[in-house]
């Protein structure tokens, strides 16, 4: 595929995929979507990749949410299509590496989905975020609902979509909308720090890390415990958990190779 509307660039062992519509503050079309597929895949098909960072072009914005021209169009029988944002926005959540939301300036509905459905949100201070559709008589469709809720509490996420609140980055911060703030200068270095975090540890435990909390969170207690358990059961038998233990008892850094 020839990206027109994503770019996508390799940095070391980061996969940065950027929306590339400026011009419509990174607007979200079924094309870029379609890109952003396309782009997930080739980063998962990479062993190269160990993590994935999301963001926009520019420094206005993020995503400013779903391109209003193709939205006008829709019909009932579009958001019941199985490859919609929504669909998209799962396939994000449940990547099997770590994924990254870079959000440098707007991220509002579609935008701030895309947002939630990655694992860590990071933001520069003239960040915006909210999830304005009632003001277009339609829902937060691409998990909206749900994720704000999740991740902020009913009550804050009722007000924030009933009256179409834009949250800075201050807020945002201040009720784990995202997990950090700073200059726009210092996002994309601050990014790569965390990033180079987390890429240090066993991949294995990275991705059953996520796979434990995005799918116990989803589950009873119980049910969630024992993910845990046998997550860790499979760790135990890794060679990257006998690596890991080698390595902290002789005072070294660990060599991964994610078996």
């Amino acid at each position: 595929m020839i990206l027109q509307n994503v770019e996508y660039v390799k940095k070391d062992k980061l996969a940065i995929v950027t929306i590339n519509r400026p011009e419509v503050r990174n607007a979200l079309n079924k094309e870029t979507l379609d890109e952003i597929v396309y782009a997930m895949g080739r980063a998962a098909g990479d062993p190269e990749v160990g993590l994935v960072v999301f963001t926009g072009k520019g420094e206005k914005s993020f995503a400013a949410g779903a391109d209003i021209n193709q939205l006008k169009e829709k019909s009932a029988v579009d958001a019941l299509q199985p490859d919609g944002m929504q669909q998209v926005y799962d396939k994000i959540e449940s990547f099997e590496k770590p994924t990254v939301a870079m959000i440098n300036g707007y991220a509002l509905g579609g935008g701030c989905e895309l947002a939630m459905a990655c694992d860590i949100r990071m933001a520069s201070t003239n960040a915006k975020l909210g999830l304005p559709e009632l003001n277009l008589s339609i829902i937060p469709g691409a998990g909206g609902t749900q994720r704000l809720a999740r991740l902020i509490g009913k009550g804050k996420a009722l007000e924030m979509i009933l009256t179409g609140k834009i949250m800075d980055a201050d807020e945002a911060l201040q009720y784990g909308l995202v997990t950090e703030v700073v200059p726009p200068e210092e996002l994309q270095d601050k990014v790569e720090e965390v990033s180079k975090r987390i890429l240090a540890k066993g991949p294995l435990a990275v991705q059953l890390a996520k796979l434990s909390v995005h799918m116990g969170t989803e589950t009873d207690m119980k049910t969630g415990l024992m993910l845990e358990k046998l997550s860790q059961a499979i760790l135990f038998n890794s060679e990257d958990k006998n690596e890991g233990t080698k390595a902290f008892l002789e005072k070294r850094s660990a060599v991964f190779q994610g078996k």
